[in-house]
């Protein structure tokens, strides 16, 4: 399922049922980038463009002026040229814009600067993400500037820059009933792989490996991209956050960290799971995953609506900071321990973020100056972890090189929440059972 056109026209006609009176909304597609000599990297349109457009081109801009006579969603886009489609791939074209794509009207982007100074002439505010790309804000003050010349001569320039992200994120953070069934499917495509990760893992296999067997079954599946770069870290490369070497071999006795998520029409997936290489936790292993898994249970039961975005980071780092007391990795009053943050030299990120178009979504975390109260349709991952770095002389050594991080996708709903990537194995038991599947 791809997010129908009629949604698309719907997120337009409300952005611009929130724009102030008389003005003009811009936004530029993302642009393609260079890999190395004569090659790019994969286009991937920009998330809050395609959320608007559905579009997928590079060299493109959308122009939203509510109240125009002539049409409201403008779209510049690269013409038709059938000697670089047969070299690059398929073009809209202008024509193609309005009738796959609904523009009301569609220009060549390289008619842009003829065509859309006179579209800005006479709207009081322009609404554009000033800041995120050097190149375009000074065309967009070239424009502004070419108006401004001929003040004179009775034109009206803009006065006044409004944030389009403010309104445009916003909007982002609560996900449809089409987007909710992407994100579900995104998750299932993205358990299974988690279980294929599981059940080919044994001691001498390299992480690159496990890497694999992920990105085959996202492409399998559907999925034919990862929704950020995958984490394979085993032993004390599951205690660096963002390891993505994926490079050495997994070794008996020693824990495997993977962190993986697809991106299914535009929308992420974002899964961690930590398992024994051999199939079997130790003794201390097993102690410090139970612990992580009691803190993401304990978060998850804060995830509802009314309650708070902090309410599920709280409750996570009271369990883990009570859990360490008890098993001898922090000494103190628990309550102190919290107040001073002594838990962040084990637990030092926060429980989790917003999910969506893209895998660290848009949204504010705190309205107003006070955590922002979770709402039914916002999305977010729950990712509590444990973390005893290798070279930490303040524990007893068994413990050391030893992280463990568990994360799922979750949905406000108006009763609760829902686990989006439950498929795939959590607890001890159903691990330890999967993996023994394969011998």
């Amino acid at each position: 399922m791809t997010i129908a056109k009629k949604e698309f026209q719907r997120r337009r006609k409300s952005l611009m049922e929130q724009m102030e009176p008389n003005s003009i909304a811009i936004l530029p597609a993302a642009a393609e980038k260079s890999r190395s000599r004569d090659t790019d990297y994969l286009f991937r349109q920009d998330s809050d463009f395609f959320y608007l457009t559905g579009f997928p081109e590079p060299e493109a801009v959308v122009v939203l002026l509510p109240g125009r006579e002539h049409g409201e969603f403008v779209l510049f886009c690269r013409e038709k040229d059938r000697e670089r489609e047969i070299w690059d791939g398929y073009r809209a074209g202008p024509e193609g814009a309005v009738s796959e794509y609904k523009a009301d009207d569609a220009f060549p982007i390289d008619d842009i600067d003829d065509i859309l100074p006179g579209l800005i002439e006479g709207r009081e505010r322009v609404y554009y993400a000033m800041g995120k790309d050097a190149d375009f804000d000074h065309q967009v003050m070239s424009w502004v500037n070419a108006i401004r010349a001929k003040v004179r001569s009775g034109a009206t320039p803009p006065g006044e820059f409004l944030d389009l992200d403010h309104f445009l994120h916003d909007m982002r953070l609560y996900k449809s009933a089409a987007e909710i069934k992407i994100m579900r499917e995104a998750g299932e495509i993205s358990a299974r792989a988690h279980s294929r990760a599981m059940r080919f893992c044994r001691p001498g296999a390299y992480e690159y490996q496990l890497e694999a067997e992920i990105l085959h079954e996202f492409a399998m599946s559907g999925a034919r991209f990862a929704a950020y770069s995958t984490i394979v870290g085993g032993g004390d490369n599951a205690c660096v956050l963002h390891y993505i070497d994926n490079t050495q071999k997994l070794a008996k006795g020693d824990l495997v960290l993977i962190d993986a998520g697809c991106e299914l029409h535009h929308y992420a997936a974002d899964i961690t799971r930590t398992f024994p290489v051999s199939g079997k936790f130790s003794k201390e292993q097993k102690a410090l995953y139970e612990l992580t898994l009691k803190a993401q249970e304990a978060a998850i039961a804060e995830i509802k609506p009314d309650n708070h975005w902090n309410d599920p980071h709280e409750a996570s780092v009271r369990v883990i900071t009570e859990g360490l007391v008890e098993l001898g990795l922090l000494r103190g009053e628990i309550d102190e321990l919290i107040e001073n943050e002594d838990y962040k030299e084990f637990y030092m990120h926060r429980i989790g973020h917003w999910l969506g178009m893209d895998v660290h979504d848009v949204g504010d975390y705190k309205v107003g100056g006070e955590w922002r109260v979770l709402e039914p349709g916002m999305c977010m991952t729950v990712e509590p972890g444990i973390y005893v770095a290798p070279d930490n002389l303040n524990v007893e050594a068994k413990w050391r090189g030893i992280g463990i991080r568990i994360e799922d996708d979750v949905l406000i709903t108006k009763d609760g929440c829902e686990i989006l990537t439950a498929d795939v194995p959590k607890t001890v038991a159903e691990i330890e059972a999967l993996m023994a599947e394969t011998g």
